[in-house]
């Protein structure tokens, strides 16, 4: 354990003064750093093989409730400890219980290798809030689903608050970034495209000729403008949740809970 006493130690530059996207490239052309924060979502993320680069601890919980993580780590990489009066200044802290760590992100598969052997798969393009991005994948882990496919443009799921927010689940579910949805590579496969959207040939979700699915990927777009008239007319159907007169839309993470809900509910194993 190395005791620091503020936020300025040069140490912590990867907590304090690095954005996430510099830590993303920090080792370029090698795979970068992401942050991760409270003491669940890091131990999911050491559970699926991430490595630690460091960590830092407030004083209390490393003696705490992160004993265990202290004690397995010490010996392999920097263990920083610093009292509750100089942490609590690090942007996020009451929400994270005490504990950050550094961890080395992973090669990502290639979406070929996401879409063969599943069955039920999520695609989010241009979902560019990473709040929203740790929801819908906590809902995809939740329900089931077997992986998921981020167009680049969307919010990287391994932004602090995007894997807070799916509590770690980010580390369960298989999951990818690729340029553009992959309709090529989805269509290869046998799969059934879905895109959530309001349009003159809109299917409710629940509509019998969905029933059945032996493979299907429901496509959710951004939050202010949804889908774009291309994508939508590149998928197979188009679908929506009824809703009251009047309301038109949910949060799209919110839309994802119901979707994959129906969408487990009709694929076929």
């Amino acid at each position: 354990m190395i005791e620091v006493k503020d936020l300025t130690d040069e140490r912590l530059k990867i907590y304090t003064g690095m954005n996430e996207n510099g830590l993303k490239r920090i080792y370029e052309p090698k795979s970068g750093l992401f942050i991760a924060e409270s003491l669940k979502v890091i131990e999911r993320a050491l559970r699926a093989g991430y490595e630690p680069e460091s960590f830092l601890i407030e004083e209390q919980v490393a003696f705490g409730e992160a004993e265990w993580l202290v004690r397995e780590y010490e010996a392999q990489v920097p263990v920083y400890i610093m009292p509750y009066e100089e942490l609590k200044g690090l942007t996020g802290y009451a929400l994270t219980g005490g504990v950050f760590a550094a961890l080395k992100r992973k090669e990502l598969p290639s979406p070929e290798e996401i879409i063969k052997g599943a069955s039920c798969i999520a695609i989010l393009d241009n979902i560019e809030n990473p709040t929203n991005v740790g929801a819908i994948i906590r809902n995809a882990a939740a329900l089931s689903l077997d992986g998921i496919i981020l167009t680049s443009s969307s919010a990287d799921p391994l932004y602090r608050r995007a894997s807070r927010v799916s509590m770690g689940t980010v580390f369960q579910i298989p999951w990818t970034v690729c340029r553009e949805v992959p309709f090529e590579a989805l269509r290869k496969e046998g799969f059934v495209t879905l895109a959530m959207a309001l349009n003159n040939d809109t299917l409710v979700i629940n509509d019998e000729r969905l029933k059945g699915l032996r493979r299907s990927a429901i496509i959710l777009g951004n939050e202010g403008d949804g889908l774009t008239d291309e994508t939508i007319s590149r998928a197979d159907h188009v679908v929506k949740i009824p809703m009251r007169e009047g309301v038109d839309s949910l949060n799209v993470a919110a839309a994802s809970a119901v979707a994959f809900w129906e969408l487990r509910s009709h694929t076929t194993e």
